[in-house]
Formats: C-alpha cells, structure tokens, sequence
C-alpha cells in the first residue's frame, strides 16, 4: 500500500497554524490563549475573527469588534477561560467576494477556484454555514499566492492542498480533506479529480 499525502506532512501543516510560515502572503495573525494578548490584539486591529484550531465548517467563528460589548464573554468563551488556544485574524472585508478554495495538485495550481460567498447577515463563506459556492478563474494575486505554496508543499509530500484565499491573503492550508473540485466541474467543466487521479498514476508509475 502507498501513502501519497505523507504522514508527517500532515502532521507537520496544522490547517490554521501553517499559514504563520508564510507571513509575505498572510494576514495580521495572533495565535494565545492569553485573554489580554487577544483583547490588545482586538483593540490594535479593531475588527478581528476569533477562530479555535481544530475547527472546520465555519464552527465557533466570531466576528468580533472593537466596540462589541459581548467581546468579552466571546474571548472567555472561546479559550475556555484561558485553557485554550485560538487563532485571531484582522477581518477582511473582501469576505463579501467570497473565500476563495484554489486547490494544488502535484504541486501545479488548478486554474479555477470556488469562491464560497456568505448568505445575507453572515461573515463565514462555508458552504456549511450556508456560503453559495461560485467557481470562477484565478485572478493573478491568487495565482500568486498559490504558485508560492505549490512547489514547496508538494516538495514535503502533500500531493493535494486546497488553500483559502480572501482577498490578498492567504488564510488557510487544508491538506486532510480538500473541497470543491466537484461544484469547480459542475460550473466549469474543468476536472480537477481526473487531474489529481492522473497525478497518482504518474507517482505510480501507470502508463
């Protein structure tokens, strides 16, 4: 049996902390669980996401605000009275235009990505929390963003990634379960799983 995305690359690129190793394409990021670190960190940025790092799905994301008055009870809450870790991001407005999955194969960038837009009243695109999923072409800062990560991850052994993109900013790397190459084919035409299947029977060796 083959393993195509190595074990210890997986283990090594926690999907929200793998980011902080590419701070040229990143956001301003804090990762504490120290309440008064987040709390300076809300009032330096003034709009701000509080995340925990084991989610998925848009699950316990906050949108918080300099001025909100349930900023703290939401810090409290999310790190368990200090007890655990979370990840705090400036807000990026550019959610409005979606997060953007681009996916990686074999270390080449799939030319269209799916930009998941947030329902009416929601800052989360995920399709889970209600997000439409619109597949569109890479615009030249993903492409960018995604050339730089392609060959270095696949260089570690990660042969499918699918990064989030909002706006100029890289926002995750997701390596366990990467998304959307079935709604990218639906409005595109463009298969991403005959390129990655194609990408196994290269590293098989199948002609």
């Amino acid at each position: 049996m083959r393993v195509f995305n190595r074990p210890r690359a997986l283990r090594d690129h926690s999907e929200k902390l793998a980011i902080t190793e590419f701070d040229q394409i990143t956001l301003q990021t804090l990762v504490a669980r120290d309440m008064a670190q987040l709390q300076q960190f809300i009032d330096a940025q003034r709009d701000i996401i509080l995340k925990p790092l084991d989610g998925m799905g848009g699950s316990q994301i906050f949108r918080v605000h300099r001025n909100d008055p349930n900023r703290n009870v939401i810090v409290e809450t999310l790190t368990d009275e200090g007890r655990r870790t979370v990840m705090a991001q400036r807000y990026l407005p550019e959610i409005v235009n979606g997060d953007k999955r681009i996916l990686l194969i074999a270390g080449e960038v799939v030319p269209y990505c799916l930009a998941r837009i947030p329902k009416a009243g929601e800052t989360r695109g995920n399709l889970a929390a209600g997000g439409t999923g619109v597949a569109q072409e890479l615009t030249p800062r993903d492409r960018e963003i995604a050339e730089t990560l392609a060959p270095a991850l696949f260089a570690r052994g990660l042969l499918l990634v699918g990064i989030d993109v909002i706006g100029n900013h890289l926002t995750e790397i997701n390596v366990t379960s990467p998304t959307c190459m079935v709604e990218i084919r639906q409005q595109t035409g463009f298969d991403a799983a005959a390129l990655f299947i194609s990408a196994i029977e290269d590293a098989c060796g199948v002609c």
